[in-house]
């Protein structure tokens, strides 16, 4: 679509009350566009009052509308823990998740206000055009998408942010063009990615970043820290002895693993596109509750379920980072999973220091298939050792075969 397109359409505009969110509604405003803009508060770390972002967009002649998102983001965040989807680099993907969480509820808002169009400020470059565009299409296929920076009229007349600003100025909205950011931050309740500007180089270090839910692990304290978290079928139902909803439990979680310095993490990532960006991520409170449920994943999980468990993680990683959360695929895969994590039932304590985390108990795993007397050493009632001879036998078979038959190559 184009900017003409629009004239006498209701959209709805995804905005962030910055430059360009501005500078995108004032110009379909003034090209007899009905507006409606919309905003998610998805738990943004770096957002002093979400309200703010209606502030800044009154001036543009719209109705601004905030969506209060942070409780379906917290189990989206649940969702992702139990998955265990990182992607590639290892990092958790606080983006690609947030999308659909946005999309999903401000979509519904859209609906009531009869906005048959959504719009998003998504560059062409990048993976969120992609996410915008997909989530809308499969969840409201009877909606269009307008993305204004791939319109080429709308480009030439705003190559730059210099040219935003004077635009803003003629209708008396004040905006700076500022000095050159070092990165640019995307936030939400599962985490902040920094990308862009300086980190766009790879001579440029990632502790040019500076944390904003936590500390490198530099500066955290120097004596460790325990954590304890109950998981009931994969999620954390306590933290440190006290009951929590997901919501609280992400926030509490970020609060701890934060100040310990976890979660921060480098990635030269892979994007839908086809181009590699690279990116410093902060996610404190993912890394200590996934990292804390992978200890029960070990107890309870034999060879064969931890082999598919890993692949059905890496393919809704990648779904996630696809903008294809909603698809069949992924809910296939996120079905079997809840298979395995139904036995997920356990205490994990763990202790934190200076970014590291590290195990101290499991208790309450009623589903482990760890025995103590079979892993042992020592004499024990456990498995008993001349039993594995005939196993040694039968293994020997195969190989002798292999051998005979010329398929083994020492080099």
């Amino acid at each position: 679509m184009k900017l003409s397109d629009l004239r006498g359409l209701t959209v709805g505009v995804c905005v962030s009350g910055g430059l360009d969110s501005r500078t995108i509604s004032k110009v379909m405003v003034e090209a007899g566009v009905n507006v409606v803009a919309f905003s998610a508060d998805l738990g943004q770390p770096d957002e002093i009052d979400i309200n703010d972002i209606k502030t800044r967009m009154d001036p543009c002649g719209v109705d601004t509308f905030i969506v209060d998102l942070k409780e379906p983001m917290a189990e989206a965040c649940f969702d992702v823990i139990k998955t265990q989807a990182v992607y590639d680099g290892g990092y958790w993907n606080s983006t690609g998740i947030a999308r659909a969480v946005t999309v999903l509820g401000l979509i519904e808002e859209m609906k009531k206000h009869n906005c048959s169009v959504l719009v998003h400020g998504a560059t062409g470059r990048g993976n969120d055009q992609m996410r915008f565009e997909r989530y809308t299409n499969v969840l409201a296929p009877e909606m269009d998408v307008y993305a204004p920076w791939r319109d080429a009229g709308l480009l030439e007349k705003f190559p730059g942010r210099t040219e935003m600003v004077t635009y803003l100025a003629k209708y008396g909205m004040e905006s700076f063009v500022g000095t050159k950011k070092k990165y640019s931050t995307d936030s939400n309740l599962a985490g902040l990615s920094h990308e862009a500007e300086d980190l766009e180089s790879m001579d440029t270090s990632m502790l040019i970043v500076e944390p904003t839910m936590g500390v490198w692990p530099a500066d955290a304290p120097d004596v460790i820290e325990k954590f304890m978290v109950r998981f009931e079928k994969g999620c954390a139902v306590q933290i440190n002895g006290s009951d929590v909803t997901p919501l609280e439990a992400m926030v509490e979680a970020n609060r701890i693993g934060g100040r310990n310095g976890i979660g921060m993490k480098h990635a030269l990532e892979n994007r839908i596109i086809g181009t590699k960006s690279r990116g410093v991520y902060e996610a404190p409170g993912m890394e200590l509750l996934a990292t804390s449920l992978r200890y029960v994943y070990q107890a309870t999980l034999d060879r064969r379920a931890g082999l598919l468990f890993g692949q059905l993680s890496k393919l809704i990683a990648d779904q996630i980072y696809d903008g294809r959360w909603f698809d069949p695929a992924t809910q296939a895969a996120r079905a079997a999973i809840d298979v395995f994590a139904a036995h997920a039932n356990a205490t994990v304590e763990v202790g934190m220091y200076k970014g590291n985390i590290f195990f101290n108990s499991l208790t309450g795993c009623d589903a482990s298939i760890y025995n103590e007397a079979d892993s042992s050493m020592e004499a024990s009632d456990g498995l008993n050792p001349v039993s594995s001879q005939g196993f040694a036998e039968i293994q020997s078979v195969e190989a002798r075969m292999l051998a005979q038959a010329g398929q083994i190559k020492d080099s």
